[in-house]
């Protein structure tokens, strides 16, 4: 099964649980942060991917330069472990990571929750790429991938379980739109998936298929 099917059967069977007046406000945000252009304006293929130097959960601190020295490098920027949708993309990167290595790409997922959290995204998910914090959303930010939640949805997400200002430390209630940027050896970006749909991912498959041009 692709990770679209995957991320299809999970959405209908979430939506099939989710009283009516809920739906209606996550698909009226969708909508709204549709309108608001942020996947026009983030970096795109051609742009020069934005040097960083993040954490990864052991401590290490991994900058993309670095990385690019050994080859292209794959971010794969998630919301959190809390997310179900984030934790499937997650599991179909694992399964893809060998394909995506054989291609020559490192891969590397970057997210703003506490390291405490991703650490158990890590676990939960059988992860063995590195998961690096990037605190504030501040590098999510300069690929120009952070919104804001609108208050609409604080009570929604709270309903579910889910503490953002837990996850993050932080109450800025900001979020990275999930994105996965493949950056060629020279720092420019080869190839650009944003989609402020966050139901939307990426295939992995995909990800080798361009690794490999």
């Amino acid at each position: 099964m692709s990770l679209r099917e995957e991320l299809s059967a999970l959405g209908q069977d979430l939506t099939a649980r989710m009283p009516d007046h809920v739906l209606s406000i996550i698909r009226d945000a969708g909508a709204e942060l549709a309108q608001s252009c942020l996947a026009e304006e983030a970096l795109k293929a051609g742009d020069m991917a934005p040097d960083f130097t993040l954490p990864a959960l052991g401590g290490e601190e991994i900058s993309l330069a670095g990385l690019l020295k050994e080859g292209a490098v794959v971010l794969s920027f998630y919301r959190g472990g809390w997310c179900p949708y984030c934790n499937l993309e997650m599991q179909a990167l694992q399964r893809a990571l060998p394909s995506i290595a054989q291609a020559g790409g490192r891969l590397i997922a970057i997210a703003p929750e506490l390291p405490e959290y991703a650490a158990q995204t890590r676990e939960q998910g059988n992860l063995t790429f590195p998961i690096l914090y990037d605190r504030d959303n501040s590098v999510a930010k300069a690929f120009g991938l952070v919104f804001t939640l609108p208050d609409m949805l604080r009570p929604v997400y709270e309903g579910f379980g889910i503490d953002l200002e837990e996850n993050q430390g932080n109450d800025r209630f900001e979020l990275p739109v999930p994105a996965t940027y493949i950056i060629r050896p020279d720092g420019v970006i080869a190839f650009a998936f944003v989609d402020v749909d966050y139901t939307q991912r990426m295939e992995p498959s995909s990800i080798v298929e361009i690794l490999k041009t």
